[in-house]
């Protein structure tokens, strides 16, 4: 299906989605739990998964931005499982709930269908079968003869699709059915006509996950097809297992006393084009502000550079002219001892005298984007392992040139606010267990 048909089928159901989303006083709230290793595993072990999930995600974002535009995904049984959050959401009618992973920076909604073949990966929840549900229509691909499905049966034919992330991938065929969000009987609301993937073949690496939700700025990420204009979400703090981190689409995706920044204008070529660009213009720690080249997190016209912000993405990555700076910065303001940080997979650690003792003061680093100013708490730029006595920067650098992220740990206790039709980005600090 070409873009443009797709955009025409989309904006006859903008309308009625919209209706059904405005209808509820507060819009619909939709609770995210963070994916969490099994018992027993140690805070370093969470954290490195974490690590090689977004170093996993970087490499897939690199390899696709290329002159060749191949990709290839990782399918090794030890890769640690795709995704940073879950949400519960249920599809057709009778409706089936299942648990996704909720991404801002990809498109496309999917779960699997039953029949799936032995390409899909198990999980505990029942498959969704299109064959159930009253509501399941074919997105017909019929003016698209060669990307048919050959799975749809006749006179249907359905569009085929295949999807590659950092962490896997996933193939199907696409199809419309109504979709229902919201954590409780309260705040729900029963959205028809969503277009998804029926995936019957993927990698084992969505294990803990029966699909994904896109929140990107593409043509079939959720946020486009509501149309509610807006959403939000407020993540708890990165090790807090046991509070739920929470989800806001249309109307109650609001909140007082916010800093605003503008979206920047994402190239036009994929997949750079779903991204949520920032201009980051400076970065200071306490009263100092750091001697970063002015153009480091400049989006290039070839669409090479920028900073996006990516709820999929664990630790912020700087380039290496910005990563320098806010690395000497710290060891100038530390005397504890460096110790190697490879049990972690991070570049830079202190040693604490004991499990039980606390890191020395540090003062907030500030992100100065154009417009406002993010201001990270000690916490949300550094992390305490008790199991190691380690301490350290939960940052990251990447080579000149590439795209630097801000990533989920930093937006930790920070309510965000997407505002799609404004073009903006609004943030506060927030208690994110209260909500």
């Amino acid at each position: 299906m070409s873009s443009a048909t797709l955009m025409a089928s989309l904006a006859v159901l903008i309308s009625l989605v919209f209706a059904t989303l405005a209808a509820g006083a507060a819009g619909v709230r939709v609770e995210l739990t963070r994916i969490h290793s099994g018992p027993g595993v140690t805070a370093s072990q969470f954290v490195r998964d974490a690590l090689r999930r977004d170093m996993l995600r970087h490499d897939a974002r690199r390899l696709a931005a290329s002159d060749d535009g191949t990709v290839s995904a990782p399918t090794r049984k030890n890769s640690p499982a795709g995704g940073e959050y879950l949400m519960t959401l249920a599809i057709g009618t009778p409706p089936v709930s299942y648990s996704a992973i909720a991404d801002t920076g990809s498109d496309l909604i999917w779960t699997k269908c039953a029949p799936c073949s032995d390409q899909c990966f198990q999980q505990t929840a029942p498959l969704y079968n299109p064959a159930s549900s009253t509501t399941f229509r074919v997105r017909s691909c019929s003016r698209s003869p060669s990307k048919c499905a050959a799975a749809t049966p006749p006179p249907e034919c359905a569009c085929q699709y295949k999807e590659t992330y950092g962490t896997g991938w996933t193939a199907g065929f696409l199809g419309s059915e109504t979709f229902t969000f919201g954590s409780s009987p309260a705040d729900q609301a029963r959205v028809p006509g969503v277009t998804f993937g029926c995936s019957n073949a993927s990698s084992d690496d969505f294990s803990t996950s029966a699909g994904l939700v896109g929140l990107g700025r593409g043509a079939l990420s959720l946020v486009s097809q509501l149309g509610a204009g807006r959403f939000s979400y407020c993540l708890t703090p990165f090790q807090d297992a046991r509070s739920t981190s929470t989800l806001f689409l249309g109307p109650s995706a609001s909140h007082d006393g916010a800093g605003s920044t503008p979206f920047v204008a994402s190239p036009a070529k994929p997949p750079r084009n779903t991204y949520y660009y920032l201009n980051l213009k400076g970065i200071s720690l306490g009263t100092t502000a750091l001697s970063i080249p002015p153009d480091a997190f400049s989006l290039n016209a070839d669409g090479s550079g920028g900073l996006i912000i990516d709820s999929g993405t664990t630790i912020t990555m700087l380039v290496d002219a910005a990563y320098r700076q806010v690395r000497a910065a710290i060891l100038s303001l530390v005397t504890l001892p460096t110790k190697d940080g490879s049990e972690s997979e991070l570049d830079l650690c202190f040693a604490l005298p004991s499990p039980t003792s606390a890191p020395p003061d540090m003062p907030s680093m500030t992100l100065h984007f154009d417009g406002a100013d993010m201001v990270l708490p000690p916490e949300s730029y550094m992390i305490t392992y008790t199991d190691s006595s380690l301490w350290c920067l939960m940052m990251g650098s990447r080579r000149d040139g590439e795209i630097s992220t801000l990533g989920n740990y930093q937006q930790q206790n920070m309510h965000i606010l997407y505002d799609v039709g404004q073009e903006t980005l609004s943030f506060a600090p927030t208690k994110c267990s209260m909500l």
